[in-house]
């Protein structure tokens, strides 16, 4: 297959690769011009995977049309939050018939859209057909070191989830179907607010009893959102719901539970992003996380208190006792 892979962050680099070594004709995309030339001559991306060479077989570009036209899949690895502007910026007569597979773990500010709701409103000449996501328990320096793991391709087209399957299904990445895509990017994102919330468990010194009640209630929380609109809640015990909680919320790799994790010292959000060069997902989400519950009229309380702590300030321990004295609850 001809693919292209859109960001050349450390999960765009990371699945460059991957799919390379699967066989398929790949062409990696990145942004900015400066760095497209520094990962053609130096084949490294220092700045994100810097242990991990890239093959010469892998096209470099920073040229956006050559890199979306007449491909066969195109793997989309922008932060979510940038990933409309560069969509917007390719024509659909180039993409009319590829399959775009979102690997971006977010929800669009603003519009609370999805990454496939937003090309749809990008592009709404795009079959849903067309739209997948990948989403799982899957650092990228590990799978770029070929760790095992398993992920989710999801699209509402059997065919285009098994299409994806076995597009990126390798004997360290193990990839399952589903045609719940809406639970699968649902899943991905919402994790991500959990994650800074069991960081600040962390941070703040408190156990491990403490942060597996925190991701017991956030796979909770996140089913019940996700189940309101429109999700198959089984999915949220699987790879993309409870498989990438764990992970998020344990690895060191992860970035939102750093985030968390100074935010528990007494850092204040400013502070820590200075000092941060990829972006957490979870800070955005968490907004958008908080407005979706008020839309939908659910409880989500671990998202609210991990909102106002980003963002009015709260102090983690205030926030952690007002979660633990709110009402007795049945389970």
């Amino acid at each position: 297959m001809k693919i292209s892979v859109l960001g050349a962050g450390g999960w765009g680099t990371t699945l460059a690769i991957l799919l390379h070594y699967n066989g398929h004709n790949v062409t990696l995309w990145e942004y900015f011009k400066s760095y497209a030339k520094e990962l053609i001559k130096k084949r490294v991306n220092s700045r994100y995977l810097p242990k991990v060479t890239i093959p010469d077989e892998i096209k470099i570009s920073y040229d956006l049309k050559e890199s979306a036209k007449d491909k066969n899949l195109i793997v989309l690895a922008v932060p979510s939050q940038f990933l409309r502007g560069v969509v917007k910026k390719i024509d659909y007569s180039e993409i009319r018939n590829s399959i775009l597979v979102s690997v971006s773990k977010g929800i669009e500010k603003g519009t609370l859209l999805t990454m496939n709701q937003m090309l749809e409103d990008v592009h709404s000449s795009l079959d849903t057909g067309q739209l997948g996501a990948l989403s799982g328990p899957s650092h990228a320096e590990e799978v770029s070191r070929r760790i095992p793991t398993a992920v989710t391709a999801a699209s509402e087209n059997k065919d285009t989830s098994k299409t994806i399957q076995a597009a990126f299904m390798t004997s360290y990445f193990r990839v399952y179907s589903s045609t719940d895509i809406l639970g699968v990017e649902l899943g991905g994102a919402f994790k991500n607010v959990i994650a800074i919330g069991a960081g600040i468990i962390d941070g703040a010194g408190f156990g491990d009893n403490t942060k597996a009640a925190i991701m017991t209630r956030g796979v909770a929380e996140i089913s019940r959102l996700g189940l309101a609109m429109g999700a198959n809640p089984e999915t949220f015990a699987g790879l993309s719901g409870m498989g990438d909680l764990i992970v998020t919320c344990m690895s060191r790799h992860s970035r939102n539970r750093h985030v968390g994790e100074q935010l528990g010292k007494g850092k204040k959000l400013k502070q820590i992003l200075k000092k941060m060069d990829m972006v957490a997902e979870g800070i955005d989400t968490s907004r958008s996380a908080s407005q979706l519950a008020a839309k939908y009229e659910v409880e989500t309380p671990i998202t609210n208190e991990v909102y106002k702590i980003l963002f009015e300030d709260k102090d983690p321990i205030k926030a952690t006792t007002d979660l633990m004295t709110r009402d007795m609850k049945v389970e």
